[in-house]
């Protein structure tokens, strides 16, 4: 039992410190997709830790299943809303091409 306990709040944590750095991300970059990428990555990671801490310390019932479905759901969603909402980004703002982000090639040179 207390070693159930201590790997929830072992997961809970991690959780913890990854949405804390995600939001520290957030306020640190000043171009949106970077801030972004750092609010997707906290909350999909931060998330699961959350979720499997939660299911870990309550054992797995028919409310533990709700929330791994909400995780899954979460999960197919926000990586296709957010690279939507950063391709409008792009597309909208053409002139900050230069200014805010590299083109790169796939051998790692800058393109022109």
């Amino acid at each position: 039992m207390i070693v159930r306990e201590i790997i929830a709040a072992i997961l809970f944590i991690l959780g913890t410190f990854i949405y804390v750095t995600g939001i520290i991300g957030v306020f640190k970059y000043k171009y949106v997709l970077n801030r972004m990428h750092c609010a997707a990555l906290g909350d999909t990671l931060g998330l699961l830790f959350v979720a499997i801490g939660a299911v870990v310390y309550y054992g797995f019932d028919m409310a533990c299943l709700k929330v791994v479905l909400v995780v899954v759901l979460f999960w197919l969603t926000s990586p296709i809303s957010s690279h939507l909402i950063s391709l409008l980004e792009v597309s909208a703002n053409p002139e900050a091409k230069g200014k805010e982000y590299e083109v790169m090639e796939l051998n790692g040179k800058e393109k022109k």
